[in-house]
């Protein structure tokens, strides 16, 4: 099998991430938080490990790193937290149903406002001068898809957090195909709070993720509501959820066994660089776009720019069917609007969406071969 599927969900996993966490499922590991005795605290050793190597990796407090079970549900806390009744929501015109479904329902709610801002191919004055259009100064949230689950399409996120802090808005980075490909720092980018998942270009088990607070976000915390309630292991005669972090986000039992596994790929990424990991996946792009740019029948999609992701149709075949016949082969893909409509609609791919391949840092050339050669026989037919 020839797994083209990454921007899903990275496959095969680093030895380290599965014999971490086997090692956490038949060794005393108990629950995190929960107990003093020694199987509680070897989770919570390994909780907290994470906490550290993670704001390590992105520039953050380890006590700013929430653990969450997804990129999703991280983004549904970062984005109902911070609005407030009568606040305006801008999000790029590339983001992830994640982003678009949670702002839109406060809007649908009348809770909030939301606008579409451009992001023009990652044309940084053009989309940083359609943000300063449409930001409100001190009564908006802005969210940014850092790189495009659909394309390699990147957007201006140090640009756009300065015109954030300027204008004191509250700054969301979906960061779900970025983490691990790219250095990210919340401090430095001027980023409120950074959601991602674990199972991605951070190699984790699938069911993790992250929310990473910056300084400022955190000493603020009072002023992001909660969506889920319940036992902290701290304050517990208290009414409500601590207003501190990460356990005024981590109501109930955390994924200590993701969480072993996800401290080991993010040890095994950063032992290995993240420049490496994406001049890998850029030579993968660089070879299926040359095998294939000899057909006028195959169209790509962005901006030219390689990278993990590769987006394709084939003139008068469907991308369901060319995914079909690709996996008929033993060649898995995604093929549709990867919950990702705006973009698509932004690419202009059609109501049927297009045809994904996404990299990772296990592929090879020789797949590549034999990808771009089914997928020119597809087109000749």
């Amino acid at each position: 099998m020839i797994y083209f599927d990454n921007a899903a969900t990275t496959w095969p996993k680093p030895r380290s991430v599965t014999e971490a966490v086997k090692r956490s499922l038949t060794v005393p590991f108990g629950n995190p938080g929960r107990g003093s005795h020694s199987a509680a605290a070897a989770a919570s050793s390994a909780v907290y490990a994470l906490r550290e190597e993670a704001a390590e990796l992105f520039g953050a407090e380890p006590q700013n790193v929430v653990l969450t079970s997804s990129a999703t549900q991280g983004l549904n806390y970062a984005i109902k937290g911070a609005a407030r009744k009568g606040c305006k929501i801008l999000f790029s015109d590339l983001e992830h149903n994640s982003v678009r479904r949670p702002a839109l329902a406060l809007n649908d709610a009348g809770l909030c406002r939301t606008e579409v801002y451009g992001s023009y191919c990652g044309d940084t004055d053009k989309t940083v001068s359609d943000i300063l259009e449409k930001i409100e100064p001190g009564n908006s949230v802005v969210i940014v898809n850092h790189s495009s689950n659909v394309c390699n399409v990147r957007l201006p996120v140090s640009e756009i957090g300065k015109i954030c802090r300027k204008t004191g808005s509250v700054f969301i980075v979906d960061a779900s195909q970025s983490a691990g490909h790219f250095n990210v720092d919340v401090e430095d980018m001027n980023i409120s709070v950074l959601c991602m998942p674990g199972h991605k270009g951070l190699y984790g088990p699938m069911g993790t993720g992250l929310m990473v607070f910056s300084k400022s976000s955190s000493a603020g915390i009072s002023e992001f509501g909660t969506l889920i309630e319940g036992g902290s292991g701290v304050d517990s005669e208290d009414r409500g959820m601590p207003y501190v972090l990460p356990e005024r986000f981590e109501a109930g039992t955390v994924n200590a066994h993701g969480a072993a596994g996800l401290l080991a790929g993010i040890r095994w990424v950063k032992k290995l660089g993240t420049e490496k990991l994406r001049e890998k996946e850029r030579s993968l792009w660089l070879d299926l776009y040359h095998r294939l740019k000899g057909s006028n029948r195959i169209v790509v999609y962005g901006d030219g720019e390689p990278g993990a992701v590769f987006l394709f149709n084939i003139e008068g075949v469907s991308p369901s069917k060319v995914g079909r016949l690709l996996d008929e082969n033993g060649i898995c893909v995604r093929t549709g609007l990867h919950c990702s409509p705006l973009a698509h609609k932004t690419l202009g791919t059609g109501k049927d969406g297009a045809v994904r391949i996404s990299f990772g840092f296990f592929n090879t050339l020789h797949e590549t071969e034999e990808a771009a050669d089914r997928i020119l026989k597809i087109a000749k037919k």
